[in-house]
């Protein structure tokens, strides 16, 4: 399983995504807490650390990461009508 710290601004979207090895779990920790604080003055961006067995699944998993609003919003009627 390997883990990726993702910076996200909910204004601009992804900003950074940084892979980490499953023994590098400690580290994705400490660079998420060193993210969080130079990012603390703005409420719009996440700091967060995900698992996942690959990228491409951590991007079908969590895609509004990933993806624009528009772009969410087309996939999900492409969902709801069977496309």
């Amino acid at each position: 399983m390997k883990h990726y710290l993702m910076i996200y601004n909910r204004r601009t979207g992804l900003s950074e995504v940084q892979e980490f090895s499953d023994d590098e779990r400690a580290s994705a920790m400490q660079a998420r807490y060193a993210a969080e604080d130079r990012v603390s003055d703005d409420p719009d961006v996440e700091v967060v650390v995900l698992a996942a067995s690959d990228r491409q699944t951590l991007e079908r998993t969590h895609a509004r990461y990933f993806n624009t609003v528009s772009g969410l919003i087309e996939q999900m009627n492409s969902d709801v009508s069977g496309e």
